[in-house]
C-alpha cells in the first residue's frame, strides 16, 4: 500500500501540515477573532497594498506576532519608492524581531515607483541579509500570468532560486491560486525537472462567494471554464452561492506524490475572510485524522 494513503487523510495531512494564510493591514480584528482556530506558529503573510502605509503594515505584523503566529511581511518591489524606504521597512521589522521570513513580489504597478523592478532586484540588493532575513518566499504561476509570458516566468523563477542559493538564503514558492489541481501538479513537476527544489506552497482560495472568486480569477488570469468550474464546485449560473476548496484539496491530495513533487504545503488566500478560512481549515483538519 502507498504510504501516502495508508491511513485516512494521509496525503491530505502532509499537505495541511504547517499551512499558511494571508491578511491585509486592515484584517487585525478579523485575525483576533479567528486566532483561536489556528495552530500556534501558523505563518500569516501580511500583504503590501498600495493604499496601506508603513504604520498599518507594521501594526498588522505586530498583531500576528502578539497572537502567537509567525508574521511573513510582503515586500512589493515596484511599490518601494526608494532604497531608503526599503531599508526603513526592513529596519523596523528587524528591530521588532519580525524580519525572519519575508515574501518578495514584483507588485501591481506597471511602472516601478522606485529603483526596484522586480523581486529579484530586492533579493540582489543585499539588504535582506543585512536586516536579518532568514527565509524568502517568491511567486509561482502554474497557469501563467496575464501580463508576463511563460518563458519570462520560468526565467524569473530560475533566477530568483539561483540568487537565493548564491546568498545562502533558504526560500520557498507560493503559487497563484487556481481551481484545477492538475496544472498545479504538472507545474510543480516541471519546477523539479528544472532543478528548482524550493518548497512549494500551493495557493488555495478559502471559502468565499462565487461571484467574488470569479472576480479574482478574472483579475489574475485564472482558468474558469465550465469544466473547471464544475470540477471545483463553482456554479457559473448561481453567483450568489459560496464555494470552498474541498474538492480541489481532495483531488490535489490524490495526485500528490512526495517523490515527484517534493515538499508541498498549502497557502490560503482569505478572499472570503480570515474567520471563514480558519473555520474551514479547522473543520477539514478534523475530518482528516492525519492532518492533526
Amino acid at each position: 500500500m502507498d504510504s501516502r494513503t495508508a491511513q485516512p487523510g494521509g496525503a491530505t495531512g502532509l499537505l495541511l501540515e504547517d499551512f499558511s494564510l494571508e491578511m491585509t493591514g486592515k484584517d487585525v480584528p478579523a485575525l483576533e477573532e479567528a486566532g483561536r482556530l489556528l495552530p500556534a506558529g501558523t505563518r500569516v503573510n501580511v500583504t503590501f497594498l498600495g493604499n496601506e502605509d508603513l504604520s498599518m503594515r507594521l501594526t498588522a505584523a505586530r498583531a500576528v506576532k502578539a497572537l502567537g503566529f509567525e508574521p511573513v511581511p510582503h515586500l512589493s518591489a515596484r511599490r518601494m519608492p526608494s532604497r531608503a524606504a526599503f531599508e526603513e521597512f526592513l529596519s523596523r521589522l528587524h528591530a521588532e524581531g519580525m524580519s525572519g521570513r519575508v515574501f518578495a513580489v514584483g507588485g501591481d504597478p506597471a511602472v516601478p515607483e522606485g529603483p526596484y523592478e522586480d523581486a529579484l532586484a530586492l533579493i540582489r540588493s543585499g539588504l535582506l541579509e543585512q536586516y536579518g532575513v532568514e527565509q524568502v518566499g517568491v511567486c509561482g504561476y502554474p497557469e501563467g500570468h496575464p501580463a508576463i509570458t511563460g518563458p519570462q516566468l520560468w526565467s524569473a523563477l530560475e533566477q530568483k532560486a539561483a540568487a537565493l542559493a548564491e546568498r545562502r538564503i533558504p526560500g520557498h514558492i507560493i503559487t497563484q491560486f487556481g481551481f484545477d489541481p492538475d496544472p498545479v501538479l504538472a507545474w510543480i513537476e516541471e519546477v523539479r525537472d528544472r532543478g528548482i527544489h524550493l518548497p512549494v506552497r500551493v495557493g488555495v482560495p478559502g471559502p468565499a462567494g462565487v461571484r467574488r472568486l470569479l472576480g479574482y480569477a478574472t483579475r489574475f488570469g485564472v482558468g474558469t471554464s465550465a469544466g473547471i468550474a464544475r470540477k471545483y464546485g463553482l456554479s457559473l449560473t448561481q453567483l450568489m452561492g459560496t464555494a470552498g476548496p474541498d474538492r480541489f484539496l481532495r483531488t490535489l491530495s490524490e495526485g500528490y506524490d512526495p517523490q515527484r513533487h517534493g515538499d508541498v504545503k498549502l497557502h490560503f488566500y482569505t478572499f472570503g475572510g480570515l474567520r471563514a478560512t480558519a473555520d474551514w481549515v479547522a473543520r477539514f483538519r478534523e475530518a482528516s485524522p492525519a492532518a492533526s
